[in-house]
């Protein structure tokens, strides 16, 4: 019988993209298994790669710019307007104007970066007469909150001085007083939908700060410093619109853009998956699957909490199908996936090395990891069959 496999991965930050990644692991199915058959689901979560995925699901087109980076210059950038019936929606995903890929190794600093471009994608959108605006949040390098786009857009953050707050998280703890006197108006007549992983909170010991500032280069005492400044910019939002951010599911997306997008964009948030999935055909695709293969950067104790794999193996699990995942890591707590519906996980890296090289040669490692994989499979298929 024709083993037909879903290769339904996410992108490795650095190194692949998401349609390189199911390329890699295609090739190496057909390597340990010449007939099988592909499907292919290229899982975008609002990072990296979304915006081309949507555009290409509901044949739109890209447009290129450049805005303000995470770290103060000039990048290239780029949104999309969706095609197919329905109301006039731009796409844009936060990665391409404040993602991590954008900040220099040498200028990771979480107190610094800001999220101003963002604002700027959202105001050529408004530009264009969009009617609905479709923001994934995933892959930043930023943990300002979503303040710099809040400026963008048109909001005074001030301190007690009454001078403009300068970029980055670290100025938040400053923050006297708000003013949203000169935001857009068009905000407030156009619908502002926001993909989120639901499991992101803005404060405390599962907030933003903590969880993901190290992994942006913060040190302990900028993670405090990051921590205090959101808690000054959450008490401020509360009291000049009523919102309290404290206790919203997925307002810390993004370095918490996911909050500044509540507060200054009127937006709605969504988990992730349950806008991304209405595009991308994968319950269909998942019904002619006997096995599925999904990867990531990284598998551990958190990908359970609104990652790929997990997300990919609990629908693949409810329908009986097995996972196989695929990661460039292995961390602390990946055993827990096992209770989330993934069958089977291992690492691409086989011997050490450097990150670097990982990264170099991140098709090869997965391409091989993927026909190690098969064959192995290979040989539990030929067993049940005595």
């Amino acid at each position: 019988m024709t083993l037909t496999v879903l290769i339904a991965p996410s992108g490795f930050k650095e190194s692949l993209s998401v349609d390189e990644v199911t390329r890699a692991i295609a090739k190496g199915v057909r390597k340990a298994i010449p007939d099988a058959k592909t499907l292919s689901a290229p899982m975008v979560d609002g990072g990296e790669g979304t915006t081309r995925a949507l555009i290409h699901a509901t044949g739109g087109r890209i447009i290129q710019t450049r805005v303000t980076g995470p770290v103060g210059d000039q990048v290239d950038s780029f949104w999309g307007l969706m095609g197919g019936e329905g109301s006039r929606t731009a796409v844009i995903e936060m990665a391409a104007a404040a993602g991590l890929s954008l900040v220099p190794r040498d200028r990771r600093d979480p107190t610094l970066t800001t999220s101003r471009g963002v604002g700027e994608l959202m105001l050529q959108a408004l530009d264009q007469g969009v009617e609905r605006i479709l923001i994934g949040c995933g892959d930043s390098g930023i943990n300002d909150g979503g303040a710099g786009m809040a400026q963008a857009l048109g909001a005074r953050l001030l301190d007690a001085k009454g001078d403009d707050l300068p970029a980055g998280g670290g100025a938040l703890a400053r923050l006297a007083k708000i003013d949203l006197g000169g935001l857009d108006p068009r905000l407030t007549h156009t619908q502002i939908d926001v993909a989120v992983n639901w499991h992101n909170m803005l404060l405390g010991q599962k907030g933003v700060a903590r969880v993901f500032g190290p992994q942006k280069g913060a040190t302990p005492q900028q993670v405090d410093q990051l921590e205090q400044g959101l808690d000054c910019y959450a008490a401020h939002i509360r009291t000049e619109t009523g919102i309290d951010l404290a206790p919203m599911q997925g307002a810390g997306a993004s370095g918490g853009l996911g909050a500044g997008l509540i507060a200054f964009a009127g937006a709605k948030l969504h988990p992730r998956f349950d806008i991304m999935l209405q595009y991308l055909d994968f319950d269909r695709l998942l019904d002619q699957a006997d096995l599925i293969i999904t990867a990531e950067g990284s598998l551990d104790g958190q990908s359970p909490y609104g990652k790929v794999p997990c997300e990919v193996a609990r629908r693949a699990a409810a329908r009986g199908i097995p996972t196989i995942a695929l990661a460039g890591t292995i961390g602390k707590g990946a055993r827990q996936t096992y209770d989330h519906g993934i069958a089977a996980f291992t690492s691409i890296v086989k011997r050490p090395c450097s990150l670097e090289e990982a990264i170099e040669k991140g098709e090869k490692l997965l391409r091989r990891a993927t026909e190690d994989a098969m064959r192995m499979m290979q040989v539990g298929r030929r067993l049940a069959a005595h």
